[in-house]
């Protein structure tokens, strides 16, 4: 197993010091009982026994509002990362990668894979991929606090060529950060993206009334109940006005449908240089 890191990491501030995310290890959880895109190639079997390794005791959860947007998003996220694998994307940076498994499960020559995440939650993972004898040697894991941190220079020096096309997932992260912490990530990550690369991202959106509010309202009792409380929901249209300040834009020739949009799962691409 290979990889890279920043040389100071330091606590991140949306989990508990010390500790691997206990929201990562549920989301771990929830996924074994969820369909995934398939391809050939790659190695499933690996990403499933990661998942059930970090899942141990812990129950999926039963059938709900926020499980059927999990598998939603689960879905939304393995569509656009296999659509860019396919159409020649050669680097994907994942930001706040808990336990993602996409690196294994839709590993490709050629393609280099950058993970992005607190120290501690960083390091279970690479320990259990050590103890499960799972390679990731196409992984280059950067650890750091995403409040402190520029993201941009972390990934230069794990290794990001900013010369190559790219695509950059923050899945189930934002939410969990301060809207000035989200807005110099985006910027961070656009400053190191090559003309073509898209970024995908899911945000909590401020729905009213409905399932959407029922499920965000016991998502907030959730995770403020394991201290890692969430921090950030947008209005529909705050999320078009974070990514033109952030130098992204929408992409809509392959964005989600109006029920993905709706839901906070947007697919961006790096708008030119002004």
């Amino acid at each position: 197993m290979a990889g890279a890191g920043a040389d100071r990491p330091v606590t991140v501030t949306a989990v508990r010091p010390g500790e691997p995310s206990a929201t990562a290890r549920q989301v771990a959880a929830q996924r074994l009982a969820f369909p995934r895109v398939p391809v050939d190639g790659g190695d499933a079997a690996a990403d499933d026994l990661l998942a059930t390794d970090v899942a141990g005791d812990l129950a999926g959860g039963p059938p709900g509002p926020m499980a059927r947007y999990l598998a939603a998003r689960t879905a939304f996220f393995d569509r656009v990362v296999v659509g860019a694998l396919e159409g020649g994307v050669g680097q994907v940076a994942v930001v706040g990668a808990g336990y993602d498994g996409r690196p294994l499960r839709y590993a490709r020559s050629g393609v280099r894979w950058f993970e992005i995440d607190h120290p501690d939650t960083q390091a279970d993972k690479r320990e259990r991929l050590g103890r499960l004898g799972i390679e990731a040697g196409d992984v280059a894991f950067v650890p750091a606090d995403l409040a402190t941190t520029d993201v941009g220079p972390a990934l230069l020096a794990a290794g990001f060529d900013r010369r190559r096309r790219s695509l950059f997932v923050c899945e189930g992260l934002l939410v969990y950060l301060e809207r000035e912490v989200i807005d110099r990530l985006l910027t961070g990550l656009r400053a190191v993206a090559a003309p073509g690369s898209r970024l995908a991202l899911s945000v909590s959106v401020a729905t009213q009334g409905g399932e959407g509010r029922e499920r965000r309202e016991r998502f907030a009792r959730r995770v403020a109940a394991v201290g890692e409380p969430a921090r950030t929901v947008l209005e529909p249209t705050e999320a078009e006005q974070l990514l033109g300040r952030t130098g992204w834009s929408a992409d809509a020739g392959r964005t989600a449908s109006d029920r993905g949009r709706a839901a906070g799962l947007i697919l961006a691409v790096a708008a030119p240089a002004a």
